[in-house]
């Protein structure tokens, strides 16, 4: 399918792997130009290389608001625009209340929503200018559904998912969509460190009875950066091949 994005500007930061990558690749595949980013310049330049010419690599850390906003405004500059801004970066330390510190909640929040936030507060406006834009944010099946263990990711990236339904709202009708694709389970680096590396148990955990794919979830994440997704805004997606038991 033609998704009708080709010659569009992109910005997917932490994207040398999982994901990102996943995401970025799609983007590239329907001829779209994106800037990727990490904090290693070795993993960022071969990423790159494996996308081709139409990824632009940076080196940046993005869990720091200052640091998104350092990467999103070299992606601009070097891009000459953005028209889609996914937001994406690495999960907190697994944890419980009985375990975590309050300190530890700040930290999660800069992490899985602030940084976000500050990103759409950089291109948002422009997009609106433009009139056409597509903001999509990577979180997590655990804002529905909150994953033992993992409680500062459930809690920031419910505050992310929160900003972008408020988000949504105010700017549809300027052309801009917002979204959002909550993963569960897929073969990363991520889900395998939770996991000790051996996800056998885990796929046996979801309804679909494997892990999924990145590249799957990729393909998901493109559809909602195209055109033929202009009437979809306000949306967050589960991508877990059923895991989430609620009804909403």
């Amino acid at each position: 399918m033609d998704l009708g994005i080709a010659g569009r500007r992109a910005i997917v930061p932490a994207s040398s792997g999982g994901l990102g990558y996943a995401t970025a690749a799609a983007l590239v595949d329907a001829g779209v130009r994106v800037a990727i980013c990490s904090r290693s310049e070795e993993r960022i330049h071969d990423a790159a290389g494996r996308l081709g010419e139409l990824a632009v690599p940076l080196v940046a850390d993005v869990s720091t608001e200052a640091g998104a906003v350092g990467f999103v405004r070299e992606a601009t500059e070097i891009l000459g625009g953005v028209d889609i801004l996914v937001t994406n970066g690495a999960g907190p330390p697994a944890g419980t209340f009985a375990t975590t510190d309050l300190a530890a909640y700040r930290s999660a929040f800069e992490l899985n929503c602030l940084t976000a936030i500050a990103m759409c507060s950089e291109v948002v406006p422009a997009m609106q200018a433009q009139g056409w834009g597509r903001v999509l944010a990577i979180t997590s099946y655990g804002v529905r559904q909150p994953i033992a263990t993992l409680i500062l990711s459930n809690t920031a990236r419910s505050g992310l998912t929160a900003f972008l339904k408020t988000l949504a709202r105010e700017v549809a009708a300027d052309g801009v969509t917002v979204n959002s694709l909550q993963p569960g389970l897929h073969d990363t680096d991520r889900i395998r460190a939770l996991h000790g590396g051996d996800l056998t148990g885990a796929a046996a955990s979801v309804p679909a009875g494997v892990i999924g794919r990145a590249e799957d979830f990729g393909q998901v994440a493109a559809f909602l950066c195209s055109e033929h997704a202009r009437y979809v805004t306000g949306v967050g997606l589960p991508v877990d091949g059923g895991a989430v038991a609620g009804l909403l």
